[in-house]
């Protein structure tokens, strides 16, 4: 990794690397979760995008911003939900050269000394997600019913869509910047957690080398949950929907098919 000159830092086999980390209330976790990272892997940036937090989240991560010039701040106006901080964060980093970029919450639950783990696999992959329901993968004091939603609706996930991944809902994952380009980012509407299903949906259906690595993903100790009965609303609305959606582009292409077919000459008895 070279470290002559902050910003053009090189993760090898991927490049430039920004670490993307939204936060809503969060003060008692930034500076930590900051540090871990530029620990963890010197080579990368971070930039936090916080919502306007109430609880002063920015101006924590402006600080650490003057002392560090590989952190960087993204200030934006208010609470708009974790899909329009990633796709805010997403643009910022195209705008400025970044060859990957990596999702990572706020809280502690994603560690950063595991980010060597999907950066190794981007460098031959599209897409890596971070999977607790990998061989090697798991959770650390995660309540019951927070794990029964989410295994529960990462099986609803590959039933529906018929993507193979075991964690499609999860927030740990590593993006090179030109597929972000090409699943049309600016298509994209979905909040919270069904975001991830979104991104990783459109990676999948349409071709892109998707792959996942086992991580430990661990509960929160400061700081309150952005969990929602809406969140789990909205995704599961929206899984059915695509759901439908493929299977039906999926029948009208196997009758035109069957309709060329029977079409061709040759193809009658007698």
């Amino acid at each position: 990794m070279s470290t002559t000159d902050r910003g053009v830092d090189q993760y090898p086999g991927v490049g430039r690397v920004l670490v993307i980390i939204p936060t809503y209330n969060e003060a008692d976790n930034i500076r930590l979760i900051v540090d871990r990272v530029r620990t963890a892997v010197p080579a990368v940036d971070v930039l936090v995008a916080d919502d306007n937090s109430p609880d002063g989240t920015g101006a924590v991560a402006d600080e650490i911003a003057a002392a560090d010039p590989a952190v960087h701040v993204l200030h934006r106006p208010g609470k708009q939900g974790l899909g329009a901080a990633y796709t805010a964060g997403f643009a910022w980093a195209a705008e400025r050269d970044y060859d990957a970029v990596v999702e990572m919450d706020a809280d502690g639950s994603h560690a950063p000394e595991e980010l060597t783990r999907l950066l190794d696999e981007l460098a031959e992959h599209d897409v890596v997600l971070g999977s607790r329901y990998v061989p090697g993968g798991k959770t650390v004091n995660w309540p019951a019913h927070r794990q029964a939603i989410s295994r529960t609706g990462n099986l609803y996930v590959r039933l529906a869509l018929g993507m193979p991944m075991r964690d499609a809902t999860g927030g740990y994952r590593a993006y090179r910047t030109p597929i972000l380009d090409k699943i049309d980012m600016g298509s994209v509407s979905s909040q919270g957690y069904c975001f991830q299903v979104d991104l990783a949906w459109r990676a999948y259906k349409d071709g892109f080398r998707v792959a996942e690595v086992p991580i430990t993903f661990t509960e929160r100790e400061r700081g309150k949950s952005k969990m929602s009965s809406s969140i789990v609303r909205e995704a599961l609305w929206r899984v059915t929907v695509w759901g439908f959606a493929a299977r039906w582009q999926s029948l009208k292409r196997v009758v035109a098919g069957n309709g060329a077919t029977e079409k061709r000459p040759g193809n009658s008895a007698g």
